[in-house]
């Protein structure tokens, strides 16, 4: 009978033994950490895109927060670890898992990338948000991405940006032409059609080059930033219509094979952080860029105004022209036409909503 006891509770442990050794793998695969690098086109330290609320450091610190530290990612800025706009060849390559950015530096790799980070005369921040999560904007993003081996989404927004900083005021078309620009995008290639001599600086060279007249004019982001950089003291005249980029998108790109990895609730962390940091940053861009703004015409003496509507009108004919061109690719298209009905719809619901208030309502 001892004996038999003796067996009996030795097969038991041998049984309890290997079950906790069949469901052991179990538990370290749920538990299983990542260690992930991510880089960015815009220096380290920058507002908005490196540090404050909704930036690439925030990104990750709330990742890692609701990961449980299952999934860390280290930040590294512009000239870190790779020059400011090599993020999409890092990432393809698998150099490191993510890159944050905006997607119209890739306008090189393709012509579409640029409808998700801004349109000219586009969608503002809310009817943006609108086509990305519910229009199939992102679906179409990660389409467009899928060649390159990347999936991609919303990350931050500006919200509506300033048309930028001018040497000398601007009164008509023929003030445009042979005029030395920092801007990126489309609104480049609009620009250039007008006689605008188009440069792509990142943000740290801008300053340094309008200072020396190696640019005549220069856009950033928006007042606390283009403030931060100085870009005031080198230039007084502060378009303010925006023409360009209504609401411009943050990227986070993913490298798709590492993305395919991470377990399914490390993934929904990572959407769900990278759409709180959307909304975040856009929130914070309009209480820093009031209060910047206030400062700049009341202490700094800029000159702040809207460009003449024949500049805005001619501005709007070349992108028309620009986008006909980009649309001669099929994919692009797909891009261009689910954009455009969206906004078409959305353009009819803002006349009687927030236009109707802001002409009505806000006195």
């Amino acid at each position: 009978m001892h004996s038999n006891r003796r067996s009996f509770v030795a097969r038991g442990l041998a049984a309890g033994t290997g079950g906790a050794a069949l469901g052991f793998p179990a538990v370290v695969a749920a538990q299983q950490t990542f260690n992930w690098k991510m880089t960015s086109a815009y220096a380290k330290g920058a507002p908005f895109y490196m540090e404050g609320p909704g930036s690439a450091v925030d990104l990750a610190r709330r990742i890692d927060t609701m990961s449980g530290g299952r999934l860390k990612i280290q930040v590294f800025g512009a000239g870190e670890l790779i020059p400011a706009f090599e993020g999409f060849d890092a990432v393809r390559a698998g150099t490191v898992e993510m890159n944050h950015a905006n997607s119209y530096f890739w306008t090189g790799k393709t012509f579409a990338a640029q409808y998700f980070t801004a349109v000219p005369f586009g969608l503002n921040f809310q009817g943006m948000n609108g086509w990305l999560y519910d229009g199939g904007g992102i679906d179409l993003w990660n389409e467009v991405y899928a060649p390159f081996g990347m999936v991609a989404m919303p990350c931050g927004n500006t919200g509506v940006q300033m048309t930028g900083w001018f040497k000398r005021e601007i009164n008509s078309v023929a003030d445009l032409k042979g005029l030395k620009m920092r801007i990126p995008g489309l609104a480049g290639k609009v620009y250039a059609n007008l006689g605008v001599d188009v440069k792509v600086l990142p943000g740290g060279e801008i300053f340094p080059a309008l200072e020396r007249g190696v640019i005549d004019a220069a856009e950033f982001v928006g007042p606390f930033q283009d403030r931060r950089l100085g870009l005031h003291k080198a230039a007084k005249y502060y378009y303010t219509t925006g023409w360009h980029e209504s609401a411009t998108v943050s990227e986070l790109l993913i490298n798709k094979a590492a993305w395919s990895k991470l377990p399914k609730d490390l993934q929904a962390i990572v959407e769900n952080a990278a759409a709180a940091c959307n909304v975040i940053s856009e929130g914070w861009c309009q209480k820093a860029n009031s209060d910047a703004m206030e400062d700049l015409i009341k202490n700094q003496k800029v000159i702040a105004k809207p460009l003449p509507d024949p500049v805005i009108a001619a501005l709007r004919r070349e992108t028309e022209k620009v986008l006909a061109e980009g649309i001669k690719d099929p994919l692009t298209k797909k891009v261009h036409d689910s954009y455009f009905a969206f906004k078409s719809k959305y353009d009819r619901w803002q006349e009687v909503s927030e236009e109707a208030y802001h002409l009505k309502v806000r006195g």
